[in-house]
């Protein structure tokens, strides 16, 4: 049977905050839901989404380990209770735990866990869980039935579930947070903003372009980042309409919003400038969506016509999934949380390098979602091609798991390496507080949400090899085939020379975080310089900046800018963005022009 439209539209639909906006506050004693809507307000170019580059991916050392049982084992262990989305980046779980509750001859059971997988769609209900859990801990309870130990949820959407969560566990003591501790895979792909191909060929013939989605989710944070690459601003009040900027159509889910546009759904809208009414209206009618499979196929298969602008496949540290548990009850179980996760790499590594690990992994995942397909988990999870109503080649689908390795990696926990998780956490918390300011204010320092202890207790036993899990890129003579940003960066060097001026280190950080966001593409600097001194002179300049930003880059993060990322160009005076008779016009042609992309169609 075909996995259903409901099996994967509550996959994010109710990601609380998650992944941005939807977010749920907690009274006292009550839950009350809050359900907020964007506050009218001036459109603009949104935050960039300074997240870092995600490594390629890969397995480390593997052991055969044979196929678990299907029979429930170590029920002598405590019961260990984690709550998970129906989502293809948790197959090593699944494997590891050989079913719904743990199995004889599992991975899980060898490492000492009793681990019952259920599935929860309602991330609201995922923060009731961890509430119940803690209320009941602090009860003198060392191991609550209520509620449950873990949840799982995506990176993007962690700073505002944890900030309305823990706001809530703060009434019981500050050893009652919740916190990150692991990451079972990452979204390489199904999560995607689609629109018509003119849109990827030239991102500034989206303007005025109206788009369906989900809004203030982790899909919408996809376009959020593409437009802030571009320069492109988003108008925030999904009821007008702005002829310099992208709309927006709300959505009550993901089906929902690829179902607009097979439509050909349609509105009147006053129209804006700068977020004041001009007095006009205008028909406009949905021609972009912000989706996941199952909303892509049903956008290919219905109506056609529409593209994958931008996707986790480019943007791949955008979505990692991540474990969250009860600070107190972890510290006080250090032993069962270690156990648990060394048995979820080790099935990670099982899936990544073993084609009958994934099957069995799959048949799991159709259990413990109450889905009896496995095969359709299998397709998606390695993400497919397929052509649209109107012949055209689609890219549907696209997830992996995660070994220590890749935790390793993705934590900053290799020498070389950054935090992605630290910086997606954070720079998707910005783009919320930065649009929605009043409803969502702050959120709470990544420190006090993320213990890599239990990550780095394992790695000190296994010593796992991560080489194979570093991001690896195409030999520089290899061209790009598709362009995903360009912009014009700023950077202050000093008269004449390749040095960078005093002050310039804020605006080189914002651009290694921009950069780090797209880990799965190829980056090229492009040196320009003003009219004065001769065209020799200028060409050999513009080439000595580009290279000292390349290898300022490389220097502050090797492994996530590794040999054959970061290519240089050299254009001196040829390429003026302004007229050279000004001190503000040669002013902006000095610069440093980025421009992102891959070296696949």
């Amino acid at each position: 049977m075909k996995l259903t439209p409901f099996a994967k539209l509550v996959l994010f639909a109710s990601v609380l905050a998650a992944a941005f906006l939807s977010v749920r506050h907690f009274a006292p004693d009550t839950f009350n839901r809050l359900i907020p809507s964007a506050k009218v307000q001036p459109s603009g170019v949104p935050l960039r989404a300074d997240l870092p580059d995600l490594p390629a991916g890969g397995s480390s050392s593997t052991k055969a380990v044979d196929l678990p049982g299907t029979a429930v084992g170590c029920s002598d262990k405590p019961e260990v209770r984690m709550l998970v989305w129906a989502w293809n980046a948790q197959m090593g779980a699944m494997f590891a735990n050989g079913g719904p509750q743990s199995t004889e001859g599992s991975l899980m059971c060898s490492n000492g866990a009793n681990l019952k997988l259920v599935r929860e769609d309602d991330s609201s209900k995922m923060q009731e869980a961890l509430v119940a859990f803690a209320t009941d801990l602090s009860k003198g309870n060392p191991n609550p039935t209520t509620g449950a130990h873990f949840v799982g949820i995506m990176g993007d959407g962690s700073a505002t579930f944890l900030k309305g969560l823990n706001d809530t566990l703060k009434r019981l003591g500050p050893e009652y947070q919740a916190k990150v501790v692991g990451s079972l895979g990452y979204s390489r792909g199904e999560d995607k903003f689609m629109g018509p191909a003119q849109w990827k060929e030239n991102p500034s013939a989206s303007r005025g372009g109206l788009v369906a989605g989900y809004l203030r989710d982790g899909d919408w944070n996809i376009a959020q980042k593409w437009l802030g690459d571009n320069s492109l601003c988003n108008n925030p009040d999904e009821h007008t309409w702005d002829a310099q900027c992208l709309n927006w159509v709300a959505a009550s889910d993901y089906i929902d919003a690829a179902e607009k546009y097979v439509a050909g759904y349609c509105e009147e809208r006053p129209v804006v400038s700068h977020g004041k009414k001009t007095g006009e209206t205008k028909h406009v009618c949905v021609n972009g969506v912000v989706t996941w499979t199952p909303g892509d196929v049903t956008v290919a298969q219905k109506r056609g016509g529409l593209v994958s602008i931008v996707s986790t496949r480019e943007y791949t540290s955008q979505m990692p999934h991540v474990i969250i548990g009860i600070d107190k009850w972890m510290k006080a179980n250090r032993p069962e949380v270690t156990g648990m996760l060394t048995a979820m790499l080790e099935g990670g590594d099982q899936v990544k390098s073993s084609a009958r690990a994934l099957e069995f992994a799959s048949k799991v995942s159709a259990k413990v979602y109450h889905e009896s397909d496995g095969a359709y988990w299998e397709k998606y999870y390695h993400g497919t091609t397929e052509k649209d109503r109107t012949g055209s080649i689609v890219e549907l689908g696209g997830s992996a798991a995660n070994n220590l390795a890749d935790n390793l990696l993705l934590f900053g926990l290799v020498p070389g390496s950054s935090n992605l998780f630290a910086a997606t956490y954070k720079v998707f918390g910005d783009i919320v507080v930065n649009q929605y300011p009043e409803l969502v204010p702050s959120y709470m320092p990544v420190k006090e949400v993320l213990d890599t202890s239990y990550i780095k207790a394992i790695a000190a036993k296994n010593a796992p090899e991560t080489k194979e899990a570093q991001p690896v890129f195409a030999s520089a003579g290899e061209q790009l085939k598709s362009v995903v940003s360009r912009r014009a960066w700023h950077i202050n060097f000093d008269s004449g020379r390749a040095s960078f001026s005093s002050g310039t280190e804020a605006e080189l950080n914002k651009l290694l975080q921009d950069l780090l966001v797209a880990g799965g593409t190829v980056v090229e600097i492009h040196g320009h310089t003003d009219s004065q001194g001769t065209v020799q002179a200028n060409m050999s300049l513009s080439e000595e900046r580009a290279f000292a930003v390349k290898q300022w880059l490389e220097q502050q993060s090797s492994i996530n800018f590794p040999q054959g990322r970061i290519r240089v160009f050299s254009h001196g005076q040829e390429n003026p963005i302004a007229p050279n008779s000004t001190a503000d016009g040669r002013a902006q042609n000095r610069r440093v022009e980025i421009v992102i992309g891959t070296t696949h169609s």
